[in-house]
């Protein structure tokens, strides 16, 4: 019997310390569990170096590096907040913050940070991690979608090749797509497994504002001209010009890869960090480059959703994990942690390393769009999620296979959509 209750006692004691947010031991350093969602080698491996780096220079403040996933992050986050067993810094997205900034599950970064991190990040990459009075996390990775382009194939072809300068407009692009395809060949896939994202914020290109938010800070859904131009391009390339194949439309980015590798695609927008998967991938000889996706009426504004870093409400030792933060963000640090996951930094100091301004794998076109990201149009809106992914996802994926018109997508975003945001908004 006595057994068995020493047994059960030392149970109890494990789940109690496995459960601990952060760690003080009895003349020990504190120790933080920081949750990193890189995935790439390369940016894992800056990821570990940099923690290691800090752990050498701070005996009294332990960082250790937990692996998380893209793929299961949001539920992952949400059980281990409500056990009250969340990782004390998170990485996420800017665009998965607002259920967790409201729900009170994160800390105010306000008077957190350092003045130097809060002017190092401009306005509008702060804005997407604010939500009400508060900053719940510190942007510092994002991405433009850029066009993926075979240059061989364009340049038989004959047709005038964009820059960040001289860009194509939505018609151009349209229009070009049609002059590359025939006999079997396209002169563009899209890969819209995700489609509300990618349409959202290349809609800003042409105006389009989905989300609409007014004076009793309630937002609602309006589906506007500058909304229909990207859906309507996309959705005419595939079933009037034949253009763009039907069967990407459910594939995700690295599906189409191997269709661009033989010759099948002329051109596949991506996100800027697929570079890395077309240098490991492509084919010998396979001659790429990277061209800017086009303007519209705003030009080559992109919405983007940047990863970020959060702390943890229940974190005990909010200071230290905010002086972690800022020594992971240092502009030479942020530089080592772009190259690795392939992106850009959000950083006005960073962004200037002459590594990032090179045209070797499309970097310096990249970055000449850095001016130009602005806040995914969902980023702050309460019920984001569930919007996504029970209205417009199934939206968009019929209008772009057929099933409804322009009026059908028109009106399950705004009458369904608007039914799903008003329970986020009594």
């Amino acid at each position: 019997m006595r057994t068995r209750i020493t047994t059960a006692v030392l149970a109890l004691l494990l789940l109690l310390a496995g459960c601990s947010s952060g760690g003080h031991g009895k003349g020990g350093p504190i120790t933080l569990r920081f949750q990193s969602l890189a995935w790439q080698q390369e940016s894992v491996a800056a990821n570990k170096h940099l923690v290691r780096e800090w752990n050498a220079s701070h005996p009294d403040v332990k960082v250790e590096y937990v692996q998380g996933s893209w793929d299961s992050v949001h539920d992952q986050l949400l059980t281990s907040f409500e056990g009250g067993e969340a990782p004390d810094i998170i990485h996420d997205a800017s665009d998965d913050l607002a259920d967790f900034a409201y729900g009170g599950y994160l800390a105010d970064l306000t008077r957190l940070l350092p003045a130097r991190l809060r002017s190092d990040i401009p306005r509008s990459g702060w804005d997407t991690a604010t939500f009400g009075n508060g900053v719940y996390g510190v942007p510092f990775l994002h991405e433009p979608r850029v066009l993926i382009a075979n240059t061989r194939w364009l340049r038989t072809a004959g047709v005038r090749i964009p820059t960040p300068e001289h860009p194509w407009s939505w018609d151009e692009f349209r229009e070009v797509a049609k002059k590359l395809s025939g006999d079997g060949k396209y002169g563009v896939a899209w890969p819209l497994k995700e489609p509300v994202s990618a349409t959202l914020n290349l809609s800003l290109s042409a105006g389009g504002d989905l989300f609409h938010r007014g004076a009793d800070g309630k937002v609602t859904v309006r589906f506007g001209d500058g909304d229909a131009v990207v859906p309507r391009t996309v959705h005419d390339q595939v079933a009037v010009d034949h253009s763009a194949p039907a069967s990407t439309l459910g594939s995700g980015g690295s599906d189409t890869l191997p269709g661009l590798f033989g010759g099948r695609y002329a051109m596949v927008p991506l996100g800027f960090s697929y570079r890395q998967q077309i240098v490991q991938q492509a084919p010998k000889g396979f001659g790429w480059e990277v061209l800017p996706a086009p303007a519209g009426a705003d030009g080559l504004t992109q919405g983007v959703s940047p990863q970020t870093l959060s702390i943890a409400a229940d974190c005990p030792y909010k200071k230290e994990a905010a002086a972690f933060v800022d020594f992971l963000l240092r502009p030479g640090n942020m530089v080592r942690l772009a190259l690795g996951d392939w992106m850009l930094p959000t950083g006005t100091q960073a962004l200037k390393d002459p590594a990032l301004h090179t045209a070797k794998y499309g970097w310096a076109t990249g970055t000449a769009l850095a001016a130009h990201l602005r806040p995914a149009p969902a980023q702050s809106v309460r019920g984001y999620p569930e919007w996504k992914d029970k209205v417009a996802t199934p939206a968009f994926q019929e209008y772009y296979s057929g099933a409804i018109g322009l009026d059908g997508l028109r009106g399950r975003l705004e009458k369904d959509g608007n039914l799903v945001l008003a329970r986020y908004q009594r």
